[in-house]
């Protein structure tokens, strides 16, 4: 069945009273609703349905999964006789943002419970506002209809709110909460990726390494984890089998959290025979490096990858709040060219035991490290030349949705706290970055800032792309 097509301002009868309303558009935006009484007014703050009061009187709000965007839930039977219309609003996230500086135009959709098409209006004209009315349902007679609407708001919320009798002269937006140290509970489990992303479609190598069904036993003070798990219990993705890239695709070329270890003032961009001194952590930009050598001459043993993120505080309907961004770390290991082992969500020990992923934080919520990646450099295998730190969107949120991210390196056996820090700076429109690589040489190891943006929602889509890293 093909959707009615909507003009701004035209209308269509509804044959059906339980539907679900989503906006398409190339950029991160909210979903609200508004149950307005027959002069245009709410009646109170219940109703207003938007994410952080997402149910109101048959009207639900649903935020983005799995690869889903935000929707509305209507059942229009269990709307108040008071409720003339209910108005469906989407607002742009990123501060500064508008619709007419998007490549394409919103496009509203509306659907039965049953997902049949059933009207859609591309909502078009739209230039400086960054919050829109983009269809309404309402009453005529004993029956629904819904009309394109497509009214936009130059002065954004404020005005949008003051027109439908919320006075915001004296009420201003809050804003958002302090961050707490603890994470909130992660949810049940998370949809598994299409088959088609679970691993890049490379041809192998006449002798690829599989991955071992499991790990060896773990050395001292790097204990096993277990697995995580998506539906039903079972691992979010299957471990791939490992092979060497063939080739490998065009890439694209591609903030300061509470840090509680803050040992003290940063040394300056290291020239290649600097040394890690304690309480002065080396600060990287792209591009540069560092001996992994400690001043006294010795070398690192046990570390610590911590890596960190935090969600971009966003503005939205009459508060703000940040989203749960779930970012994924992995340690990609190479030989030369040759992928020999990959460490993620799904397998936390490479089949030597020498790195060990620490769990899955699936919001980045609290300050310090969201994720960490231990590595017992001694018991790298001899034929592994690097380590690739890589950083994927399992829900594919981007990266323009992130901020303070960062790769540090921590010294875990000598208790010297942080020796070395990479700061990302600005976020593209990509679900996937390589953020940095240790990396074996004559005279030691050493770490490196890549910071090179990729799209990625699990770790094997980067497979391609890693004998550019190889060197």
């Amino acid at each position: 069945m093909t959707a009615v097509q909507l003009a701004r301002g035209q209308n269509a009868p509804l044959a059906s009273t339980r539907l679900t309303a989503t906006v398409e558009l190339p950029a991160a935006a909210d979903l609200s609703a508004l149950l307005l009484t027959a002069d245009g007014k709410v009646r109170g703050d219940s109703d207003i349905v938007f994410y952080n009061q997402p149910e109101g009187p048959g009207v639900r709000c649903v935020p983005p999964s799995g690869g889903q965007p935000w929707q509305l839930h209507l059942d229009l039977a269990a709307v108040p006789a008071a409720i003339a219309k209910v108005r469906v609003v989407t607002s742009l996230d990123e501060a500064g943002r508008t619709f007419g500086s998007l490549p394409t135009a919103p496009v509203a959709r509306v659907s039965s419970a049953d997902g049949t098409p059933v009207a859609q209006a591309t909502l078009d004209g739209l230039t400086t506002e960054a919050i829109v009315v983009a269809v309404e349902f309402y009453r005529r007679d004993t029956t629904w209809k819904i009309r394109a609407v497509g009214q936009g708001y130059g002065g954004g919320l404020a005005d949008l709110l003051r027109d439908h009798g919320v006075d915001v002269a004296d009420e201003p937006v809050p804003a958002a909460p302090a961050p707490t140290a603890s994470a909130p509970t992660a949810p049940a489990h998370q949809p598994t990726p299409p088959a088609h992303q679970a691993a890049p479609q490379t041809a192998p190598s006449p002798q690829p390494a599989p991955v071992p069904p499991s790990a060896p036993t773990a050395p001292a003070g790097m204990p096993p984890a277990p697995l995580q798990s998506g539906p039903s219990g079972l691992p979010r993705t299957t471990p791939p089998e490992l092979h060497r890239p063939q080739t490998p695709p065009t890439q694209p070329a591609p903030a300061q959290p509470h840090d509680p270890y803050a040992p003290g003032p940063a040394a300056p961009p290291p020239a290649d025979n600097s040394s890690l001194t304690r309480g002065r952590p080396v600060n990287l930009s792209k591009g540069q490096s560092v001996n992994l050598r400690k001043d006294d001459g010795s070398s690192l043993s046990l570390v610590r990858m911590g890596l960190g993120w935090d969600p971009v505080q966003r503005g939205g309907l009459l508060s703000r709040r940040t989203a749960e961004i779930d970012l994924d770390a992995s340690a990609i290991l190479l030989a030369g060219n040759d992928i020999v082992d990959l460490v993620f969500y799904n397998r936390l020990m490479s089949a030597d035991g020498s790195v060990r992923h620490a769990g899955d934080n699936r919001t980045g919520a609290g300050d310090g490290d969201d994720e960490v990646i231990m590595i017992d450099l001694p018991r790298v295998p001899v034929h592994v030349t690097a380590v690739v730190l890589v950083v994927t969107s399992y829900e594919g949120h981007t990266f323009q949705m992130v901020q303070n991210a960062f790769c540090r390196l921590i010294d875990e056996a000598g208790r010297a706290g942080e020796l070395v820090r990479y700061q990302l700076s600005g976020g593209d429109a990509t679900t996937g970055m390589v953020m940095a690589a240790l990396r074996r040489t004559d005279a030691g190891w050493r770490m490196e800032a890549i910071g090179e943006a990729a799209q990625a929602r699990v770790p094997q889509e980067l497979f391609p792309m890693m004998n550019r890293f190889a060197r």
